[in-house]
């Protein structure tokens, strides 16, 4: 996860910075239930209106929250599925507060009506997430349901005036990133304050829909106008969050947009991003499914690293004899191609390796959906790979997509 905010207020006021800490135990991201009530394309976990045998039960789940508040494990986003199928979710969510955890909500925000706000205040979740792929009929097909995106919106302003804190969650393929803007503005208007970008991982329906992936350039001018929003929003005393996930090329980018437009404070940047140090997986973030087995990160599905049915959590993340783990928590990592080729591994650190892996199955390879150039990153002809010149907004392919603030 990258949080642009975080880094554009630090280049605001550097001196009032606090410094950048890493957390002792990994976020997890918890897939309390696989059944959903949608159907939607880039589902990585393949969910279904149906249920699924062998899930965790209530007890299972607070036995693992035991020993997950032991390992100092910060923060759980408890996700689905939908969350909210689940009978228990508020129960879980309660245990999860009083363990002391942040504690978010992931959820498609269908099922949100008045019924749930009373609860939802209860359980004091410090965030709900709710998913939106575009406007209207937009979301509405990415979903597989008419009326989705008005059913999700009426849970945001349910939300919004019971003072329950909610964020936009928006994946960004080429079939809805012409979109952006006008979702940014639905933002504005809504008076939301935070937004999570995403972009597409290869796992899961994300797998099977790769090729509907933006393209290098479409996701440069996305970043464009997410930077340039950013920094004037806070340049006008404006406090919004702003982050993105999947894709850790996101802060070379930065990087690149500090030397174009503060480049005094380019060396302050740098630093900050390296002790970042870009993805995550397997350190400092984790998963665990509805059946109780552990992953590298939430697109790692087809990947088991154990199962907290048999073995604690914290045994499970610290045990290195995997292959998988051992690569992952190794740093700096043995990245190959462009990626073990970049100036820039200390910043990304590698970027998604799940990507690496769908497509060649080796997770040591370089992402494909890195979006720099191999001038930007420093690689001679042996790496090299045609890609369009730093910052262009000209020979935006398909759809002819511009974005403006």
């Amino acid at each position: 996860m990258f949080r642009v905010t975080q880094f554009m207020q630090a280049l605001a006021n550097p001196e009032q910075s606090p410094p950048l800490r890493k957390p002792r135990g990994p976020v997890v991201i918890w897939n309390l239930i696989r059944r959903c009530n949608l159907c939607c394309k880039h589902c990585y976990s393949i969910s279904a209106d149906t249920d699924f045998p062998g899930e965790l039960s209530t007890d299972q789940i607070k036995t693992v929250m035991d020993d997950l508040k032991d390992f100092h494990v910060p923060a759980l986003i408890l996700s689905g599925g939908e969350p909210l199928l689940r009978p228990d979710i508020y129960r879980i969510g309660r245990y999860a507060k009083q363990h002391g955890f942040y504690t978010g909500l992931s959820t498609n925000g269908t099922l949100i009506d008045e019924s749930h706000i009373d609860p939802l205040l209860e359980t004091g979740f410090d965030y709900v997430g709710i998913s939106i792929d575009g406007i209207g009929e937009t979301h509405d097909r990415f979903r597989q349901m008419d009326g989705a995106f008005d059913a999700s919106m009426r849970a945001v302003r349910l939300c919004q005036d019971n003072g329950i804190r909610v964020g936009l969650r928006f994946t960004l393929t080429q079939d809805n990133a012409h979109e952006l803007p006008e979702l940014l503005k639905v933002v504005d208007n809504e008076g939301i304050d935070k937004f999570y970008l995403s972009h597409l991982n290869y796992a899961g329906r994300g797998n099977r829909n790769r090729k509907d992936d933006v393209v290098h350039q479409m996701t440069r001018s996305a970043m464009d106008l997410l930077f340039d929003r950013c920094w004037n929003e806070i340049q006008q005393g404006e406090v919004k969050e702003y982050v993105t996930g999947n894709n850790d090329a996101d802060g070379v980018y930065l990087l690149y947009w500090v030397r174009k437009n503060l480049p005094e404070m380019e060396e302050f940047a740098r630093q900050r991003l390296e002790h970042w140090g870009g993805n995550a997986s397997g350190l400092h973030v984790a998963n665990i499914d509805n059946l109780g087995n552990v992953h590298p990160d939430t697109f790692w599905w087809d990947y088991h690293l154990g199962n907290v049915k048999e073995r604690p959590f914290s045994e499970i993340w610290e045990d290195r004899s995997d292959p998988l783990m051992a690569g992952l928590k190794q740093q700096p990592r043995q990245l190959k191609g462009r990626c073990g080729a970049c100036e820039y591994k200390k910043i990304c650190g590698g970027n998604t390796r799940v990507r690496a892996y769908q497509l060649t199955g080796d997770p040591w390879q370089e992402d494909p959906a890195c979006y720099l150039s191999d001038a930007e990153i420093g690689l001679t002809e042996e790496h090299s790979r045609l890609l369009v010149t730093p910052y262009s907004k000209q020979n935006i392919p398909t759809k002819n997509i511009t974005f403006t603030s």
